[in-house]
């Protein structure tokens, strides 16, 4: 059984439908929910769907015993909305086994503090014609590492930063746990 763990510092929406998604599968499983952020939704949607999980902090996410124990509890780790840099010894530890989709097609919109609203806001004002998703492993460097896989979404000239949204947690919702299995099992 291939043991995933979802890093996440939000809501959780994507984080449940991969949990979901995995919930009955035959060789991949979701063991854990790590976040950052003790007032995050994730956290009621892991304790409902009976997932573990555990609030670290920076301080902890970097130490040597956290990595350790991820390398004993997980074999895959799958990003959903996790805010912290991944530190380069985990990393080394799970080579092209850390994914994180991001809200943009990237190379555009990528990097330190291109996340969430930010990112559909700079694309309503910048006028753009289409956004989409991009899932991708993670290396050293915000949002640079190889792309996997994205889906683009026409823009209407009329959208709102709320609009893209919309359309982007919709190719989340449809994409990203079927992605994350493909990946896993291309991977074995």
């Amino acid at each position: 059984m291939i043991r995933i763990a979802i890093f996440a510092s939000g809501s959780g929406t994507n984080a449940e439908n991969i949990i979901n998604y995995f919930d009955n599968h035959s060789s991949i499983k979701v063991v854990y929910v790590f976040t950052n952020n003790k007032n995050a939704g994730v956290i009621e949607r892991a304790e409902r769907l009976r997932i573990p999980f555990k609030v670290i902090s920076k301080k902890e996410l970097f130490s040597t015993e956290f990595e350790k124990y991820l390398e004993n509890e997980a074999d895959f780790i799958v990003l959903a909305g996790f805010l912290l840099k991944i530190p380069s010894q985990i990393i080394k530890s799970f080579p092209n086994r850390i994914i994180n989709i991001h809200p943009a097609l990237l190379p555009k919109y990528g990097g330190k503090g291109m996340y969430g609203m930010h990112v559909h806001k700079a694309i309503v004002e910048n006028k753009e014609k289409e956004s989409g998703i991009s899932i991708h492993y993670v290396n050293e460097n915000y949002d640079e590492g190889t792309i996997i896989f994205q889906e683009t979404v026409p823009l209407s000239i009329t959208d709102t930063p709320d609009d893209v949204a919309a359309k982007i947690h919709i190719l989340e919702q449809k994409n990203f746990p079927k992605v994350i299995e493909d990946t896993i099992l291309k991977e074995q």
